[in-house]
C-alpha cells in the first residue's frame, strides 16, 4: 500500500528509488512491485513503474456507492453553472473531508484539489457543515485525534474557537471558510441529511474573496445552496 501511495504522490519511479524511499532492500521492493504488476495494479514503462487504470475502476466503484451520489451530481453542476465558481460534494471519511464530486464554473479558481483529495475538516466550509451535526463526543474525539494544523493565519487553532464556530454553523444552517484553508479564498457549505436524518455529506462552493462577498454571497449563493440541499433531502427521503 505504501508503494501505491508513493507512486500516486511522486509519479513513476524505478526499483532503486522506491527501495530507498521505503527503506527496504531492493530485492524485497522488486518482489512487491512484481506482485502488483502481475495483478495489473501497476504498469511498467522502461525502468519506471506507474499506477494502472485499474484504480480508475476502483475509484468509480467507491464513489458510486456513496448514498445519493447520482442525485447529488446534477445539483453540483447547477451550482457551478449559476455561480461560475467551483462547486463540490464532500463527505467525511477517517476524520478527513473527501472531495467526491466537483464541477468547475466559467470563472472558477483552481486550487489543485481534485476528486479524491482529502483535507482537514475544520478548515473547510463543508467540513464545518458536517461536524456541526456530530454528537459532542465525536467532535472531542476528532480534536484529540487530528488536532489543529495552521494552514493560514485565519485557520482555527483551538478547541473553544472550533466549538463556537460549529454552534454558529448549526444555528445558521451553513458553514463558512473565510481564508482558513487558502488565503484569499472563501467558501460556504451546507449539510445534506439522508432519510434517517444522518449527515450524508455537504455541498459547497468557493471562490476569491473579492467575488464571493456581500449581497451576492448572502442573497444568491447561500440561498442557492440551501435550496439545493432542501431538494436533495426531499428526494432522498421520498424516492
Amino acid at each position: 500500500m505504501r508503494i501505491i501511495e508513493i507512486l500516486m504522490e511522486k509519479g513513476g519511479m524505478g526499483v532503486t528509488e522506491l527501495a530507498s524511499e521505503l527503506d527496504l532492500p531492493k530485492s524485497t521492493t522488486h518482489r512487491h512491485l512484481k506482485t502488483l504488476e502481475e495483478n495489473e495494479y501497476l504498469v511498467r514503462e522502461g525502468t519506471s513503474y506507474h499506477l494502472s487504470l485499474r484504480f480508475l475502476e476502483l475509484g468509480e466503484f467507491s464513489r458510486d456507492r456513496c448514498d445519493g451520489f447520482e442525485m447529488v451530481k446534477p445539483k453540483v453542476e447547477k451550482i457551478a453553472t449559476e455561480t461560475g465558481e467551483k462547486a463540490q460534494f464532500i463527505v467525511e471519511e477517517y476524520g478527513k473531508a473527501v472531495y467526491v464530486y466537483q464541477k468547475t464554473g466559467n470563472q472558477a479558481v483552481n486550487l489543485g484539489l481534485g476528486v479524491g483529495s482529502r483535507i482537514q475538516l475544520h478548515s473547510t466550509a463543508a467540513g464545518k457543515a458536517i461536524m456541526a451535526h456530530w454528537p459532542e463526543e465525536r467532535i472531542e474525539d476528532y480534536i484529540e485525534t487530528h488536532g489543529f494544523s495552521e494552514l493560514t493565519p485565519h485557520t482555527i487553532m483551538n478547541r473553544e474557537e472550533l466549538l463556537d464556530e460549529l454552534e454558529e454553523t448549526r444555528e445558521r444552517g451553513y458553514g463558512l471558510n473565510s481564508q482558513e484553508h487558502v488565503e484569499g479564498f472563501i467558501a460556504v457549505g451546507v449539510p445534506i441529511f439522508n432519510s434517517s436524518d444522518t449527515v450524508l455529506g455537504a455541498l459547497s462552493v468557493g471562490g476569491p474573496v473579492n467575488r464571493l462577498q456581500g449581497d451576492w454571497l448572502e442573497d444568491e449563493v447561500i440561498t442557492l445552496l440551501l435550496g439545493m440541499s432542501n431538494e436533495l433531502e426531499l428526494n432522498l427521503r421520498y424516492s
